[in-house]
């Protein structure tokens, strides 16, 4: 519409001409809306309510006389209350763009103000307090004009006399030293991380040499077993078959001599003793030959010649034996007692006739018996 006017959202629209008026003001407030603003009998004038910004670059005087050049930046706006709105439209309606200006001039007053009772080193340290106190001071200047400050900082000191550097020269020397001595802290740390790198270093290939060498002593040493390893197998083999050659010539001559033992002595020791016996048992029949002689007794002298014969029965026996070609169980001594068996049965024919014809003759008997005795026990 033609006549319908609408503010912006930053916006406060004045509309001066109109009877109807809020708290006594001159003009009707109007934001968030439009509104018929009538012609020639209303006039509108929009005020802005936008946020704005106004640096601050003041030369102070410290509480010790130390001039300084403090860089301070406010926020402000002006407020959304009809009152704020208000006071600011007739104090800048006209000069909106000197705003800022105007509220600078206001903060740098204040604070120069309060910079004059706060020395160097406070104002270095409270920066935050000195923005609090300026705000706070212009509180009431600033509701008057319909002004809202949403932040207020220092932004920077400058002192052209040298007296902040001088301030900060003995800490900063300070500092520099204890910066000189952690450097060389530091570079005595790592030269001697360095040195145990390097010792670890060194201790590992220690290490590692003496470990190679004693792997490679160990390859040498399972290689010149490996070497030996047929010249042993061929002496073990040449010793086992020297010691097997010599348990088979024990066996054999343990074999000879018990063959010796068999073939040899023991029919020989047999031979001869069975000599010694006949030779005996002869010498025993011809004591018996005489006393029967002596005593006529014809079966019994008939008896000691068949005894006298008996050894010849017994040799011719036993050679006939020996030449057959009978296999006899026992060998020599199988032959043997069957020639004692000849001689026993000789004797017991000469005892019983003796016994029969009760000749005296019962001592030669006896002998005979001891001679049959011994014929059987050398068998």
């Amino acid at each position: 519409m033609l006549f319908w006017r609408v503010p912006a959202p930053n916006e406060a629209m004045l509309i001066s001409g109109s009877k109807r008026q809020v708290q006594d003001t001159q003009f009707r407030i109007v934001t968030g809306h439009g509104s018929f603003v009538l012609p020639v009998k209303q006039k509108a004038r929009m005020l802005s309510l936008a946020l704005r910004e106004a640096e601050i670059a003041e030369e102070c005087v410290t509480q010790q006389g130390i001039r300084l050049t403090v860089r301070a930046v406010t926020v402000f706006k002006v407020g959304d209350d009809a009152v704020s709105i208000a006071n600011a439209a007739r104090r800048f309606l006209a000069e909106q763009d000197r705003m800022e200006e105007l509220v600078g001039r206001i903060f740098a007053g204040h604070l120069r103000s309060i910079v004059g009772g706060l020395t160097v080193e406070q104002i270095i340290r409270e920066r935050d307090r000195v923005a609090q106190e300026v705000k706070a001071a212009s509180h009431s200047e600033m509701e008057k004009l319909g002004i809202v400050v949403d932040a207020l900082q220092i932004q920077e000191i400058e002192d052209a006399t040298g007296y902040i550097n001088n301030l900060a020269a003995p800490h900063a020397a300070a500092v520099a030293s204890q910066a000189r001595i952690a450097a060389a802290r530091a570079d005595q740390e790592a030269a001697e991380r360095e040195q145990q790198a390097a010792a670890l270093k060194a201790e590992y290939e220690r290490d590692t040499s003496i470990k190679r060498a004693g792997f490679q002593a160990e390859t040498e040493q399972v290689r010149a077993r490996a070497s030996q390893a047929g010249p042993l197998a061929e002496a073990k083999a040449s010793q086992d078959v020297i010691e097997e050659q010599t348990a088979l010539a024990e066996r054999q001559a343990m074999l000879a001599a018990q063959r010796l033992e068999a073939e040899v002595r023991r029919p020989a020791d047999a031979e001869a003793y069975r000599q010694r016996t006949l030779a005996q048992a002869q010498a025993d029949a011809n004591t018996a030959r005489a006393l029967s002689l002596r005593e006529g007794n014809q079966e019994l002298l008939a008896a000691n010649r068949v005894v006298e014969v008996l050894p010849e029965l017994a040799d011719a026996a036993a050679k006939g034996l020996a030449e057959s070609n009978l296999t006899v169980l026992n060998g020599t001594d199988g032959v043997n007692e069957m020639a004692a068996g000849l001689v026993g049965q000789g004797m017991t024919i000469l005892n019983s006739l003796q016994g029969r014809t009760g000749s005296t003759g019962a001592p030669a008997g006896r002998d005979q018996d001891d001679a049959a005795k011994k014929l059987n026990r050398a068998a």
